[in-house]
């Protein structure tokens, strides 16, 4: 999509790769508008049905790139690369503000039609490990170290991590990590739940596509984006009343699809289904949850 991010699609997998390793692959204006991109790329390929994120090199993501120093924000703040629509002006401030480019693509992560594995195989520290919380799983690199380190850097949570990452790891795991902004292992990551599993680094990558693999051959398209959906979006429902009305919907809908006819018949013969639903036609709507658009609307907020 461009140099800092590199796409590539394998038997049905988006391989979606930040690609500045002499940097550790630290966060740039390129790369948040180049993920958006490989992440709107997916969604409009039917024949991709999952995505991994991975790095190039020896990390994952090292942050964001600090190479301006005391200056970062203000460079950051008046960069001339800052994707359109993104900067605003806001009275009394002297300089423009700019939307946070890591939750931009958490958000586009978050409203993705296809599952989203992260095999993060090495060092993800700050935006390095904040943008794959709407990940679906996370696979880490055993000798990788984490961290959450923007208090100790007089800064704040940053790509909408203050919502994502309590619901992943719970509140007071979530609070330590940030309020000491240490940077812990690998082995403190899994026993929290924060990844699904590690392994030898040069392991990672081949797991998380074994993953998506599987994915891609077993899971009816139309129903592995409901499915994301579904359960992101009744983390915030305020009780199971509105999970029972959306599968009900869904289930009487998705239960005449020629999916559902071809997936019962194929488990009652004991073969492998082909599903014919697209994605990109035979996706039904979701009902919207707080500030997003309905599942099937292509004008996702990023």
């Amino acid at each position: 999509m461009n140099d800092h991010v590199r796409y590539e699609v394998r038997d049905h997998v988006a391989v979606v790769t930040l690609d500045r390793a002499e940097a550790l692959n630290a966060f740039t204006d390129q790369m948040e508008s180049g993920l958006i991109e490989c992440l709107d790329a997916a969604d409009a390929d039917d024949t991709v049905r999952a995505v991994v994120l991975t790095g190039a090199g020896r990390a994952f993501c090292a942050g964001m790139d600090l190479t301006d120093g005391a200056d970062t924000f203000r460079a950051w703040r008046t960069s001339p690369q800052a994707p359109p629509g993104t900067r605003f002006d806001v009275p009394g401030e002297e300089l423009p503000m700019r939307r946070d480019g890591g939750g931009r693509v958490v958000l586009r992560i978050f409203t993705a039609l296809k599952p989203v594995i992260a095999a993060i195989n090495g060092p993800a520290v700050g935006v390095g490990i904040t943008m794959t919380l709407p990940c679906d799983i996370r696979i880490l690199a055993d000798g990788a170290r984490v961290g959450f380190p923007f208090a100790r850097l007089g800064l704040v949570p940053e790509s909408c991590s203050s919502w994502f990452l309590a619901r992943v790891v719970g509140p007071q795991r979530a609070l330590e990590w940030l309020l000491t902004g240490r940077v812990f292992d690998a082995a403190e990551a899994l026993a929290s739940g924060l990844v699904r599993s590690t392994h030898p680094a040069g392991e990672v990558l081949p797991v998380a596509l074994g993953l998506a693999t599987e994915i891609a051959e077993r899971a009816a398209p139309v129903s592995a984006a409901l499915t994301r959906q579904l359960v992101w979006r009744m983390l915030t429902a305020e009780h199971p009343a509105a999970a029972h009305e959306a599968e009900t919907q869904l289930l009487n809908t998705r239960g005449m699809s020629a999916d559902a006819a071809e997936g019962i018949a194929a488990f009652l013969a004991k073969r492998a289904a082909r599903f014919t639903d697209r994605v990109s036609r035979d996706l039904p709507p979701l009902p919207p949850g707080p500030g997003l658009p309905p599942a099937g609307d292509r004008h996702v907020r990023a």
